[in-house]
């Protein structure tokens, strides 16, 4: 596999979403690109929900080449949540604040700060990536019991443009990408469980068909929940965790 990891960066006004635009370009593309857009109108998080963009906060997509198995390049939405963290930190220097989410959120003080997701088409992957700088939903926009939103603004005074904070997510990721894949998974799941939210704590998981309560025990090393339950132990591949 590639060490090719230096990223280059556009800046649109306004797109329809990131990846989307990643896709448009995927082939001209020679690197990884960062797309930032200032405005987005049909930002997506997952399962298509819409991602409420308004101006002022980052939405971004990083474009890259991949060649391996769809599961292995699906454990990127763990580097990318780690690179999150490692560029909260560095901005705020409140370590611990910043929490994660399985599988693809980062929390401040609990709330949601940041989402995460991951398309492929091909050989491309976006890494399609929303961060409340300035502004959130109101708890009422999003389902009852979801995490409710929050923003860097509102929770520490610090004001940051999306072009700035992508000067400290862009390195962040690519050290992490190095990592992955230098050393693989290990080293990226030891410290996503480090930092991980409500672990060895009774969570709720819930899929499309069904709602499961059990201890959130770890992640597997395909980045599957694990979830001990009264009479057995499941590995969940995907769902909804609420608090």
């Amino acid at each position: 596999m590639s060490l090719n990891i230096a990223a280059g960066r556009i800046t649109l006004a306004r797109t329809d979403s990131t990846n989307a635009e990643a896709f448009r370009r995927a082939p001209d593309l020679k690197q990884p690109l960062w797309i930032l857009a200032d405005e987005q109108s049909a930002g997506r998080g997952r399962r298509a929900r819409p991602w409420v963009s308004p101006i002022g906060n980052f939405y971004g997509t990083l474009a890259m080449r991949v060649t391996e198995p769809p599961a292995t390049v699906a454990l990127r939405s763990f580097a990318a949540a780690l690179a999150l963290r490692d560029a909260f930190v560095a901005i705020t220097g409140l370590a611990d604040n910043f929490t994660l989410k399985w599988p693809n959120d980062v929390l401040l003080n609990g709330g949601k700060v940041a989402g995460i997701l991951l398309e492929a088409s091909g050989d491309t992957l976006a890494i399609g990536i929303g961060v409340n700088l300035i502004g959130s939903p109101p708890p009422s926009a999003v389902e009852p019991g979801a995490t409710p939103p929050v923003n860097l603004l509102a929770e520490t005074g610090l004001r940051l443009t999306p072009n700035a904070f992508l000067d400290h997510l862009a390195p962040a990721f690519a050290a992490r990408e190095a990592s992955f894949q230098s050393q693989g998974f290990g080293p990226l799941r030891q410290d996503w469980l480090a930092h991980a939210a409500r672990l060895g704590e009774i969570i709720i998981a819930r899929t499309g068909t069904e709602t499961r309560q059990g201890v959130f025990e770890s992640i597997d090393d395909e980045g599957n929940l694990i979830l001990r339950m009264a009479s057995t132990t499941l590995a969940i591949p995907a769902a909804e965790v609420f608090f």
